[in-house]
Formats: C-alpha cells, sequence, structure tokens
C-alpha cells in the first residue's frame, strides 16, 4: 500500500456530507478518523463509505491512486472527541445546520487542540464570526464550505472571519488542492458567502417569472439545464460576458444600457407560499414524485450525470 500523507484529518459529523469529506481526504492518502456522538452512526457510515467507493472504483470514478480497499482502510472510527482530535493536522466539523450545536462543538474543541491544528467548518449560510466568537484559537478557524454532494462537486468556498490567520487560510487552500477539490477565497464573510448568493439570486428571479405566468416551471427550469447551465458547467458568467463579444470593454459598452433597463423591472422579494409554491410544487412532482423512493432515485441519476460531466471536464481541462 502506498504510504498515507502526513498527518490525519477528523471529520466530526458522520452523515451524507462527512462521509463525502471522508472520502475525499482518503482520496488523497490522508488517515482519517470519523467521530460522531452516536457510535452506531459512525459503524454505519464507514460501511457506506466502503460500499460507496467500491461503487466508485468498479465505475471508473474512484478519486485518487489508491484502491477502494486501501482508502477504506486509512478511514476508522473514534469513539471521544478527545481521541479523535490527538495528532490531528485539520478538523472538519460537518453537524447540522444549527448554530448553537456547531459554537458547543467548536468551544469542546478549542479546550484540547494544540495551536497548529486547523478548526474548519462545512456551514453553509452561518458566519464565521458567529461560529468562532470567543474561541482561544481563533486564529486557526474557518469555513471551508463544500457543494452538496462534496465528492461529485468540487468547488469548496474558504470563508475567513475577521480574526483567522492568513496562514490558516493558505493552509486549507493547498489541503483541498491537494484532494482534488476546488477552493476558491471568499475575501471577507457575508451573509450567505458567494455560491448561495448567486444561487438565490438565480431562484428569487425564477421564482417571480413563474409567479407572473412568464413561463411554466417545468420549462423555467429548461431555461437553465439546456441553456445558461451548458456554458456555466464550463465558464462562468464574468467570461461568458467577455466571450460573447469582443472582450468584457466590448460587451458592456454593447449591452450595459439593455441590462440595466431590464434589472430595474426586477420584482420584490418573493415570499415563497401560497399559490406558487402550490404550482411549483406540483410541477415538480409530475416530473419527480416527493416520497422518498422516486427522489433517492433521482438524486442518484443526478450524480451520476455529475459524475460524467465531471469526467468530461478533466478531459477538456487536459487538452
Amino acid at each position: 500500500m502506498a504510504s498515507p500523507a502526513t498527518g490525519e484529518v477528523v471529520i466530526i459529523g458522520s452523515g451524507l456530507i462527512g462521509q463525502s469529506w471522508a472520502m475525499l481526504f482518503a482520496s488523497g492518502g490522508f488517515k482519517v478518523k470519523l467521530y460522531d456522538i452516536e457510535p452506531q452512526q459512525v459503524t454505519n457510515a464507514l460501511e457506506k463509505i466502503r460500499k460507496e467507493m467500491k461503487f466508485l472504483e468498479q465505475s471508473g470514478s474512484l478519486k485518487g491512486s489508491l484502491s477502494a480497499e486501501e482508502q477504506g482502510s486509512l478511514i476508522s472510527g473514534c469513539l471521544t472527541m478527545q481521541a479523535a482530535a490527538e495528532g490531528a493536522m485539520h478538523i472538519q466539523e460537518c453537524v447540522p445546520e444549527n448554530l448553537e450545536l456547531k459554537k458547543k462543538i467548536f468551544a469542546q474543541l478549542d479546550q484540547i487542540i494544540d495551536d497548529k491544528v486547523v478548526l474548519s467548518s462545512s456551514t453553509s449560510c452561518l458566519l464565521p464570526s458567529n461560529l468562532f466568537a470567543g474561541l482561544v484559537h481563533a486564529k486557526q478557524c474557518i469555513v471551508a464550505h463544500p457543494v452538496n454532494p462534496p465528492y461529485y462537486v468540487p468547488l469548496v468556498e474558504l470563508v475567513p472571519h475577521p480574526e483567522t490567520a492568513p496562514a490558516t487560510v493558505d493552509r486549507t487552500y493547498a489541503l483541498m488542492r491537494k484532494i482534488g477539490q476546488s477552493p476558491v477565497r471568499v475575501m471577507k464573510e457575508i451573509d450567505g458567502f458567494a455560491l448561495n448568493r448567486l444561487q438565490y439570486a438565480v431562484i428569487s428571479e425564477a421564482w417571480r417569472l413563474v409567479e407572473e405566468g412568464i413561463v411554466s416551471p417545468s420549462d423555467l427550469d429548461l431555461v437553465m439545464s439546456d441553456g445558461l447551465g451548458m456554458r456555466y458547467a464550463f465558464i462562468g458568467p464574468l467570461e461568458t460576458m467577455h466571450l460573447n463579444a469582443e472582450g468584457m470593454l466590448s460587451y458592456c459598452d454593447k449591452y450595459s444600457e439593455g441590462m440595466r433597463r431590464v434589472l430595474k423591472t426586477f420584482g420584490p422579494i418573493p415570499d415563497f407560499s401560497g399559490a406558487t409554491v402550490e404550482k411549483v410544487n406540483q410541477a415538480m412532482c409530475v416530473k419527480v414524485p416527493d416520497d422518498p423512493g422516486h427522489l433517492a432515485a433521482r438524486r442518484q441519476w443526478r450524480d451520476e450525470c455529475l459524475l460524467r460531466l465531471a469526467k468530461l471536464k478533466r478531459q477538456m481541462q487536459s487538452q
């Protein structure tokens, strides 16, 4: 077996996000310790991880240079947080999205870690300054927000708080690159970070277009999946602007007046309730009934699509 990477990584929380992180770090050759308050949940998670790794290996989609068996052997469970944190160089928190619960976890970790380990949260929307307020090791704390599902979508938002040391950001950035993720530096904290602010802007206008009877829910989704999303799978909105004219200056010169005119017609923030919820829900349930079985099957289909897209992106980037 190939030698493991230097240092150990700890995952706090053994749900789907924690399992994905464990698989990602193991794919990079790191020893991973998985901790949860319920030991049986860790046992179940380890079983799911090894099963998923075997499936990925058989389908040719396993990340890293180690086999599924070798990667699985790098991941173990821990019965106590103290034992988990011992010898760790990076701790990734993945407990449910509850501020008080996360603060409790970080307060406990703050008492048992040294001055070298990085404390990282997977939160998608809680501000780092609220999560890490008052911690002795605050300079070692950062948010590393993955995109669901993390194993198939490589983006990770790195969000510091005012006391985060630059070295903490740099170390976490390098670690994410080493395990094959695509980290982005959010220079300062802001509600929603970058990804969700963009996502909510799209959802908000999508909702208004349906609510005002401009387009049906199913056609609205086609605008993204068979339109904008085709481009955005490979390039972002700013590069799209750059390529859709003779460069960015040309684009802004040609289209800024039209953009401002359209943007002025955007309505207020929707409340996401009432008749529009019923309309959208009905349309979505025609496509994917909202019982657990149908939703799980569609998520599996989504993940398989993401796997194939990831392969295509790697091929395109290597050319």
